[in-house]
């Protein structure tokens, strides 16, 4: 009987487990998780009462979205945001990816869910992942799994993403944005990857707390 030859994704997984960690630093930006997630998410409890409030009132449930996702060392969790699409969309968008999946999700997006997406606020139930150890504050944004074997089999060293957890922010949404190519944001993960510190996880969170102030005021301004 012949053994069955890994996918891309398994022997990419494989490796990732297997690549050697930095147990120091890697322990002291979980604490760090693990404080600062429960912080945030007290602080955050005054805005998404009011937004758990208004979506179930202006569509209905459910409150939130949950997805596959990616995580650390290829194991697969549930990914949550506060539901900004039109219910049933995400099957109707499962196909698509890139440009195409941007514009047909505008198309589906909710009109409170516009107003989170434009202020970030849906991303706000994701402190609960960094709290039960399926994301860190800071990391390469999770994927969803049906296109991992894709852009892994596509780009050299995507595999390394796995190292890590993924992150709430990462170095490729503060340093390039959202309009980047998927080569350049593995480009900057993989950067944070190799240099994480704590130093570099706190400017990162400060960065990305400057960029979400500013786009808390700019969709503040378009209600």
């Amino acid at each position: 009987m012949t053994k069955r030859s890994e996918s891309i994704a398994e022997r990419y997984r494989r490796l990732a487990r297997e690549t050697a960690g930095r147990g120091a630093i890697d322990a002291a930006l979980r604490a760090l998780d693990m404080l600062l997630g429960g912080v945030f998410l007290l602080l955050s409890l005054p805005l998404t009462l009011p937004i758990a409030l208004a979506i179930v009132v202006t569509s209905g449930p459910p409150l939130f979205y949950r997805g596959e996702r990616v995580g650390r060392g290829g194991r697969i969790f549930t990914m949550l945001k506060f539901r900004t699409l039109r219910r049933g969309a995400e099957a109707r968008l499962g196909p698509y990816l890139g440009p195409e999946l941007v514009v047909r999700t505008q198309a589906e997006t909710t009109r409170i869910g516009a107003w989170l997406r434009a202020t970030q606020l849906d991303e706000v139930p994701q402190l609960l992942n960094v709290l039960r150890g399926d994301m860190s504050l800071v990391g390469p944004r999770p994927i969803r799994p049906r296109f991992f074997e894709e852009l892994a089999a596509d780009l050299p060293g995507y595999w390394q993403r796995l190292v890590v957890r993924p992150g709430l922010t990462g170095f490729a949404q503060v340093r390039k944005g959202y309009e980047t190519s998927m080569a350049e944001k593995l480009a900057h993960d993989l950067e944070y990857i190799a240099d994480r510190s704590v130093r570099l996880y706190l400017r990162t969170l400060v960065a990305t707390g400057w960029r979400v102030f500013n786009q808390f005021l700019r969709g503040l301004t378009r209600t």
